[in-house]
């Protein structure tokens, strides 16, 4: 038994040094013409949907609910009365009415009338934290209202220099992927917070349309474009070649010669830069690009313990 296990070990050796060295990047060159299009810069981030101004809703006196007229998510306008409530006083009044009958309890109800709770504010009802019934002293909270939601995104100190209020940006939420909302930044906070020990500023994206999906305290992502051109020349990144602090590419002339000439660029992205001169559209760009070829059992012999090998290629685009 250790005798065969001895043989598969010195077997599997055999054909891993037989395969060494045989992995080789193989260099293709293929031809572009530098297209036109638009450049973006955008800067990534996180954040959370909240309103952008919250305003609870407390009662001015202690007692107890009697009516609530709204339900979350519902619209409300300033005037509007949201709830209506009692004083202790007034509820006792009405408790030991109740006991005598319907007409005394009328009575009461219209000499000793409610208090009302009124939006300040136009805005949506995003907490309802009470019931009918339900007593409340004046500290609490009895009802939420939200102007609009907003995401509070955070950004770190490293890019805030490049952000800027009126800047457009995209709201993607965690819960929607494929929800994306086009937005503006609307307001970069002046006071930094340390997450994680890294210093961060608040900016207020505003979203264009606020989607009936967006709750508060939902995860969202967020890109802030601060520059964006439109219709300029591109090329992809890997067609640039840098030599000495300067960008060159390789064309193509009509003898079918390469030469190496020199360009000056824009901006750029994780794929493509801008071209501010030194090729035209009429030009062709040699790309080069790398194809890893693996071997198959042809080449390398084939193990009958391995499983068929195949070409795999990589190509930046």
């Amino acid at each position: 038994m250790c005798i065969l296990l001895l043989g598969l070990a010195l077997l599997s050796l055999f054909f891993l040094l037989r395969r060494g060295g045989k992995d080789k990047p193989h260099e293709q060159i293929r031809e572009i013409n530098p297209g036109r299009g638009h450049m973006e810069i955008r800067i990534s981030t996180t954040g959370e949907v909240e309103p952008q101004n919250r305003l609870e809703i407390k009662p001015p006196i202690e007692g107890r609910i009697e009516k609530i007229l709204v339900k979350e998510g519902q619209k409300v306008k300033v005037g509007d009365i949201l709830a209506l409530m009692s004083s202790t006083k007034r509820a006792t009044l009405l408790d030991a009415a109740r006991l005598k009958d319907e007409k005394e309890l009328e009575y009461w109800e219209n000499v000793y009338k409610a208090t009302p709770l009124i939006a300040p504010i136009e805005g949506d009802v995003i907490v309802r934290a009470v019931e009918p019934g339900q007593t409340v002293a004046a500290s609490d909270a009895v009802i939420v209202l939200s102007d609009r939601l907003i995401v509070k995104a955070n950004v770190d100190e490293v890019d805030i220099g490049q952000v800027k209020e009126g800047q457009k940006a995209v709201i993607g939420l965690d819960a929607y992927p494929e929800i994306k909302v086009a937005a503006t930044v609307d307001h970069i906070s002046y006071e930094s917070t340390v997450v994680n020990n890294v210093t961060i500023y608040e900016a207020d994206i505003l979203p264009d349309n606020v989607p009936q999906v967006f709750r508060s305290g939902m995860s969202a992502n967020v890109e802030i474009i601060t520059e964006r051109k439109e219709d300029v020349l591109l090329i992809p990144l890997n067609a640039v070649i840098n030599e000495g602090g300067r960008d060159y590419v390789l064309l193509r002339q009509g003898n079918g010669k390469a030469v190496k000439k020199e360009i000056q660029l824009g901006l750029s992205d994780d794929q493509n830069a801008e071209v501010i001169s030194g090729v035209s559209e009429n030009d062709v760009v040699l790309v080069s690009s790398q194809e890893y070829i693996l071997p198959d059992s042809k080449e390398s012999g084939g193990s009958p313990f391995m499983p068929p090998r195949f070409r795999r290629k990589t190509d930046k685009k």
